[in-house]
């Protein structure tokens, strides 16, 4: 398709705004040297534009997103719907407060309940995205031990299949990361985090359910070795999808987390975002939170700061409005539905993983939670097929590819997330086409080279794409 820029013609437009009655005189600091480069289109041109690129992308509305990790679930439009609301975005955050009164309601209702849910006992809603909240997470263990002159606890342990963003988290706090090996089934070596523990540990952080989909049976174990070594316990909160409402990091031992609002709690995500990273603590953590909080004054709320708070880690108070959403769906759900949903991810990730298992292997035969890991690396091997051909090929049958690649310790991975939001008969049309193209890739391995063939862009030299990207329009 065109770009806009190679759109219209000079002089077309959609003049939609009355000319503003406000007297405008351009200063020397405002003028261009060039002429602003703006498309000049109909609003027919615009408007197919844009249906275009709708058509050219694909989303949750679209059909099945099985992206592991990320938790891509349906959004429901009742959240769009109060987000909307005039209430909230018909205001400005540097309003007088009692101005603000329903708003301020909105992120302390928010925070009490995500509290309730983590099993933590103060939190914060200003971190933009879940890394965003994992620095944020560390900035207060390393606040916590400063305050206490603990100035040569400077290690952060890191399990291998953590997320790619915990080790560049700690590295950007200050932090020496320690990276430790997982054991034959997946999940943290004890030995091994017993030999990393230390005078020097400032914490742990640590995804469970982990990366391969698996709940560490070993976890209250895990943070006790990490507390009784004088460091603090850092739980990724981005699979949380799969525990909320049954069981809260906050009772394994955790003393501070991050959660995403953008999966966990059905919001925008990726290109839909803003997203949304909220950090919830233990009480001796509070004081550090960064920020300011809702706290009851009189008869309404009021904003306050923690005594001790290590700053603004964002302007105001985060992306209000994914909050709004993420309440109006907790709200929505309530304290029966919220596990509900988590029973229904594991359900559904197991049983699309016990259909799938007489085609491809596990990387762990056991019993997942909400994601679990394939490994194309026997089909790699004798048919010089791999994870990315298969992820290629499902593009084919209208299914968006897993999470490729990933975890590291799994050789051609494929990571799977079916979610709660889909239904059976969206399952087993999913488990049908997996079965189908692996059987291609058996009948005629060389075919699987050349997927995707359908879509209106084939495959790309993602190589060159990402380190010679071409991010902007060049005018002639």
């Amino acid at each position: 398709m065109k770009l806009i820029f190679e759109m219209g013609a000079p002089g077309r437009g959609c003049d939609l705004l009355a000319e503003c009655p406000t007297p405008y005189t351009p200063t020397n600091v405002a003028l261009r040297e060039k002429p602003l480069h703006l498309p000049e289109v109909s609003e027919t041109e615009l408007s197919r534009h844009y249906t275009e690129l709708a058509k050219q992308a694909h989303g949750v509305n679209d059909g099945f997103y099985p992206l592991g990790s990320c938790t891509m679930k349906y959004n429901p439009k009742i959240n769009e719907e109060a987000a909307a609301l005039p209430g909230f975005t018909q205001i400005h955050p540097l309003q007088d407060t009692p101005d603000i009164q329903g708003c301020l309601e909105v992120i302390s209702e928010t925070e009490q309940a995500l509290c309730a849910i983590t099993g933590m006992d103060a939190c914060t809603l200003q971190p933009a995205a879940g890394a965003h909240g994992e620095f944020t997470g560390l900035l207060l263990i390393k606040a916590y031990h400063a305050s206490r002159g603990d100035d040569a606890r400077r290690k952060i342990i890191v399990p291998d299949s953590a997320h790619g963003t915990n080790p560049a988290s700690a590295a950007m706090a200050g932090f020496d990361v320690v990276n430790i090996v997982s054991d034959a089934h997946g999940c943290v070596d004890l030995d091994a985090l017993k030999a990393a523990v230390g005078d020097d540990t400032a914490g742990l952080m640590l995804t469970n359910p982990n990366t391969v989909g698996l709940f560490d049976p070993n976890i209250a174990e895990i943070t006790r070795i990490v507390r009784e070594a004088g460091g603090l316990c850092y739980y990724d909160g981005a699979n949380l999808n799969a525990i909320m409402g049954i069981t809260r990091p906050g009772d394994m031992g955790f003393d501070v987390m991050h959660l995403n609002l953008h999966k966990t709690f059905s919001t925008p995500h990726g290109g839909g975002g803003p997203g949304s990273g909220p950090v919830a603590c233990k009480a001796f953590l509070a004081d550090f939170l960064p920020g300011v909080r809702a706290i009851p004054a009189g008869d309404g709320l009021a904003m306050s700061r923690a005594p001790h708070s290590i700053g603004d880690v964002r302007s105001f108070y985060g992306n209000f409005l994914v909050v709004v959403r993420a309440l109006c769906y907790i709200l929505t759900l309530g304290r029966e539905g919220i596990p509900e949903a988590a029973v229904g991810a594991v359900l559904n990730a197991n049983y699309m993983m016990h259909q799938l298992k007489p085609y491809y292997q596990m990387a762990y035969d056991h019993t997942c939670m909400h994601e679990f890991v394939l490994t194309l690396e026997q089909e790699k091997r004798t048919y010089n097929v791999s994870a990315l051909d298969i992820a290629k090929a499902l593009l084919d049958h209208g299914i968006h590819p897993p999470t490729m690649y990933f975890p590291l310790i799994v050789h051609e991975a494929l990571m799977i997330e079916p979610t709660e939001t889909e239904s059976r008969e969206t399952l087993d049309e999913a488990i049908q086409i997996f079965i189908d193209v692996r059987k291609q890739s058996e009948k005629a391995p060389e075919d699987m080279h050349q997927y995707p063939l359908a879509t209106p862009v084939r495959r790309l030299d993602e190589v060159t794409a990402a380190r010679k990207p071409v991010v902007r329009y060049t005018w002639e």
